[in-house]
């Protein structure tokens, strides 16, 4: 079973919205929460003021603590965080949104009920592309729980578009006459605080 962590940027003035999730085996995870807290001490040290949250707004820009790094640091530091990622076999998972054609398909009500926010369209796209990616292993090795960033205004839609998933989205992973509609998907989404729930960030 899996773990999928996930959260988005860009929501506000910036012409790409993005959502990532990072994907975790349940079993390591315990080992990934240690190492993230080490992470974390880490940047601590570099930037010479804790560091408990990894805004990528702030951190991209060099705003807030890391306003002292120079941009080829910065980038170091992006390097590190993805090799961080690999040598723990996690895998990430992205959707990304051009925001003025969202507006412009969400004007002409040209989006389907349910994702006519940038949020769930984004969400449901995530949740898809691990769909499609995870039918194929075997047994319940892509069983997949997702939790997301606190997100209040979107919670009880986004659950219930999930609970009971529209029939258009079937073939966005094939699904077969047999299949469970999302069968990798485990229960509904979870929603956590990324200062609580580390890998939120």
């Amino acid at each position: 079973m899996k773990v999928c962590y996930c959260d988005e940027s860009g929501t506000g003035d910036e012409p790409i919205a993005v959502m990532v999730g990072v994907i975790v085996d349940a079993q390591r995870m315990h080992v990934t929460k240690t190492n993230w807290k080490d992470l974390l001490v880490s940047l601590s040290r570099v930037v010479g003021k804790p560091v408990e949250e990894v805004h990528t707004r702030d951190f991209y820009a060099g705003n807030d603590c890391w306003r002292a790094l120079r941009g080829d640091q910065r980038a170091g530091i992006i390097s590190e965080t993805f090799a961080w990622l690999s040598a723990r076999k996690h895998d990430v998972v992205y959707a990304s949104v051009e925001k003025s054609t969202f507006y412009e398909s969400q004007k002409a009500g040209q989006l389907p009920e349910g994702v006519n926010t940038l949020w769930r369209f984004m969400g449901l796209h995530l949740l898809l592309s691990v769909q499609k990616a995870h039918q194929g292993l075997k047994k319940t090795k892509g069983h997949t729980i997702f939790v997301f960033d606190n997100e209040e205004r979107e919670r009880m839609r986004f659950t219930d578009l999930i609970a009971s998933p529209p029939a258009w989205t079937d073939s966005y992973y094939g699904k077969a006459k047999k299949q469970s509609r999302l069968d990798q998907i485990v229960d509904v989404p979870y929603f956590g605080d990324s200062s609580e729930v580390h890998l939120l960030q």
